[in-house]
């Protein structure tokens, strides 16, 4: 009985947290990579089913299933819940990088300039959610997408026939594209059927998984919609409060350690996809014209400016941000130099 009664003492906490993403997903890949972090870090004691889309509600109701408690966590971004609140894609950094914060600038508004607290604040006072969140990886900068024919400036763009979500939908529509709203597996199967003219996912590996290349051979990067976006991990807030503070520890170094490991096997799995697009399929790498990023800029700057004029919380992260962004974007472009003026010296675009 003794021996029993140790074993019984001994048994790990699993924790249910899915995704919104299919298995094949990168995005998934970073959620069972988190898992095994903090597998390690707390010896076994504290373990993470990850789960991915669908595998016990469908993808994007994972807020309000982890809210109930039928999972433990749900892990994805935050714009996703744009239709509860428009003030949900600021905890993303989207639309355009909030106010030029790159991914590491919007980490350093979270942990340094009190973003983690407007967050939560957001998921548990203004949604009335239990929720507690935390970032966890930075699916970006994304491309423009996936066009039919070439764009050549802004008017040539308006008018075609996008798949866009959430947020950037509307304001690609103020910008003169026809947008159509539809998930993620739908994009195939609607760009074989010549039913829209272009597309938006992610870029790169998630790009090439999904198959986009095989109908289309025009790519334009960079977009302005998703240049830093950060996603997030949300755990239901009493299953928080239950863990031991050594468990909360190792969870919250697992997502940190998620955010980089991943980042950068993300960016060289970019870098492979990108260049079997080209050598091997025949894509057109091309670059965005520049009005088109510099009309979206402009667009989000009037959009969210009417939202802050009526919206008192959005006005609250809104403002946080600016200011936090106002003392590290221009420092950081004092600081650091042009990534293109080593690039161009050592990897001079070949024509």
């Amino acid at each position: 009985m003794a021996f029993a009664g140790t074993a019984l003492a001994q048994q790990p906490r699993v924790l249910k947290i899915q995704s919104a993403v299919p298995p094949s997903s990168t995005t998934h890949d970073a959620l069972k990579f988190f898992a095994d972090r903090v597998d390690k870090l707390t010896g076994g004691n504290l373990k993470i089913e990850a789960l991915p889309g669908g595998a016990v509600v469908p993808p994007f109701e994972i807020l309000d299933a982890t809210h109930k408690k039928v999972i433990d966590g749900a892990y994805g971004i935050s714009y996703w819940w744009y239709g509860k609140s428009v003030t949900a894609t600021l905890f993303a950094n989207t639309p355009a990088g909030i106010f030029g914060m790159d991914a590491v600038d919007f980490i350093g508004w979270v942990y340094e300039g009190g973003g983690l607290d407007l967050w939560n604040e957001f998921y548990q006072k203004e949604l009335k959610l239990n929720l507690v969140a935390f970032p966890s990886i930075p699916p970006s900068p994304q491309a423009l997408g996936w066009f039919k024919r070439p764009i050549k400036d802004l008017p040539d763009f308006k008018g075609m026939k996008c798949r866009q979500t959430g947020i950037v939908s509307q304001l690609y529509a103020k910008m003169g594209m026809a947008v159509v709203n539809m998930p993620g597996g739908e994009i195939l199967p609607a760009a074989e059927r010549g039913t829209i003219d272009c597309a938006e996912w992610v870029g790169g590996i998630e790009d090439q998984r999904l198959g986009l290349h095989t109908v289309w051979k025009y790519h334009y990067t960079p977009g302005m919609h998703e240049s830093a976006s950060v996603a997030e991990i949300a755990i239901n807030k009493d299953v928080w409060d239950s863990l031991p503070d050594q468990n909360k520890e190792a969870i919250k170094s697992a997502t940190s350690e998620t955010f980089l490991r991943w980042w950068a096997s993300f960016q060289r799995q970019n870098a492979d996809a990108i260049a079997e697009f080209k050598e091997k399929h025949g894509v057109k790498l091309l670059t965005t014209p520049p009005e088109v990023n510099q009309a979206f800029l402009k667009v989000w700057d009037e959009f969210a400016t009417a939202e802050a004029a009526k919206n008192p919380f959005f006005k609250k992260v809104y403002e946080s941000q600016k200011a936090y962004a106002a003392k590290v974007v221009p420092a950081k472009r004092f600081m650091f130099p042009p990534y293109a003026l080593q690039a161009d010296h050592y990897w001079p675009v070949k024509e």
